[in-house]
């Protein structure tokens, strides 16, 4: 495994060794004594692409740009480790759960935008240093692009692609083979590496801007 950014460790909690943030709880999930909570990367691709080894190139306390939020889980261990984080979720129902996670954690700052219409939120959102992208939609690969302009020159693009959003019936390997080469004309992509055993048909790339 990588170096693990500061504010992610590998910890004891309960009878698991794994990765884990320091704050509040946020889902349920087990925490110990001294503030540190489980980051189960079953529940989280980022978490996975992390456990995995994948080189992020993330250090602590980055402004992040958080595409596909949903219900917090992840997002609620970046606003952990990172700087200022927005989080853009579409669905109504739930952002009133990242909401909640949010009261907690000062720098965590949802949006109730699409993450296809970047031109919504661009009033908001500042320059970043990296993208973490994990959209359960068609065109995942075109996510990316539209919002290319929020990322720092030296900035990261971290993307959980899911094969079955983009087409149900294909085989994963093409579906990943043709979001990689749309994505490769704005990102150079750095690893790119499938999250199995922890999320089937889901690769997971670092990217960072041409």
């Amino acid at each position: 495994m990588s170096d693990l950014p500061e504010g992610i460790e590998q910890r004891s909690i309960g009878d698991e060794t794994g990765l884990a943030t320091r704050g509040p709880p946020a889902y349920g999930e087990p925490t110990d004594d001294t503030g540190w909570r489980r980051w189960n990367p079953r529940r989280s691709k980022l978490g996975a692409m992390i456990q995995s080894g994948m080189d992020t190139g993330l250090t602590g306390g980055e402004t992040v740009l958080y595409l596909g939020a949903a219900a917090g889980t992840t997002v609620s261990h970046v606003a952990d480790f990172a700087g200022p984080t927005y989080a853009v979720e579409f669905a109504a129902r739930p952002v009133r759960d990242l909401l909640d996670v949010a009261e907690d954690r000062q720098r965590l700052f949802p949006l109730l935008k699409d993450a296809r219409k970047p031109e919504t939120y661009a009033h908001v959102v500042e320059p970043v240093d990296v993208i973490i992208q994990d959209v359960a939609t068609r065109g995942q690969a075109e996510v990316a692009l539209t919002n290319r302009g929020f990322l720092h020159e030296d900035g990261r693009l971290l993307l959980a692609v899911k094969a079955r959003s983009e087409d149900v019936t294909a085989d994963p390997e093409t579906v990943f083979d043709e979001v990689v080469g749309t994505l490769e004309s704005e990102y150079e992509v750095l690893e790119r590496q499938r999250l199995e055993p922890y999320h089937a048909d889901h690769l997971g790339v670092v990217a960072r801007p041409r």
